[in-house]
């Protein structure tokens, strides 16, 4: 074998090695502990995906918490890390995972995620909260609403399958999401005023919104609500 023949075939490794994917983390950073809370764990309904939140404390009381999907002998993080633990719903068939997190006083967002190749990995760019929020503002009806504080998306009905909606659990199709917020300006004889439970719809299937008829009117009374003092 000639000179160049050998740097050729080193050169080809290289860039094969390059153009591989990285392989996955085993695990958690050094400094991240396993939450020995119970009700942080979280399996999926055909038991192959386990969910482990770990936290780390640092200077000046900052914490945070990182998410870990584990299946088989992997270990894989649900992005992004939050100063928060989260709550987690699965879809019946054990394909999609929603993640209901807090991301400060009164405020929370919902993060999505796919079952693909073995392993669960964000369905979409944005959070699924945010993707709410954008259909809400793009409505006439709620659009020129503006919202200062509690802003947060809810995950709603998911435990029941929402039979309760005439929906079977089976199909796992669709989530319920309920958003909510308050606004600085209002009467002096207001204390509280804003939007409480305006429910909208996102299919899994086409990644749209919409808003069944049966919500109509609820949701024209959410978008009124207040606390007089």
């Amino acid at each position: 074998m000639t000179v160049f023949s050998r740097a050729a075939g080193s050169l080809a490794v290289a860039l094969t090695l390059a153009a591989a994917p990285a392989l996955a983390a085993s695990g958690p950073p050094p400094g991240f502990t396993l939450s020995d809370d119970a009700d942080l764990a979280f399996t999926s309904p055909d038991g192959a995906t386990r969910l482990e939140q770990y936290m780390k404390e640092g200077e000046d009381f900052d914490i945070k918490w990182q998410v870990w999907a584990r299946r088989g002998g992997e270990m894989r993080e649900l992005k992004p890390e939050q100063g928060y633990p989260a709550g987690f719903r699965f879809t019946a068939d054990s394909r999609w995972l929603v993640r209901i997190q807090k991301t400060g006083s009164g405020e929370q967002d919902l993060f999505l995620y796919h079952l693909e190749n073995g392993a669960f990995v964000s369905a979409t760019k944005q959070s699924l909260g945010d993707l709410a929020w954008t259909y809400f503002r793009s409505r006439p009806d709620t659009g020129k609403m503006k919202l200062d504080y509690h802003i947060s998306a809810n995950l709603i009905g998911a435990e029941n399958g929402y039979r309760w909606l005439g929906v079977d659990r089976t199909n796992n199709r669709y989530l319920l999401i309920s958003l909510s917020g308050e606004t600085d300006k209002h009467p002096k004889n207001v204390a509280v005023k804003g939007l409480a439970d305006w429910k909208c719809r996102y299919d899994l299937e086409t990644g749209n919104f919409d808003v069944p008829k049966m919500f109509a009117k609820d949701n024209a009374e959410a978008l009124k609500w207040k606390i007089k003092r």
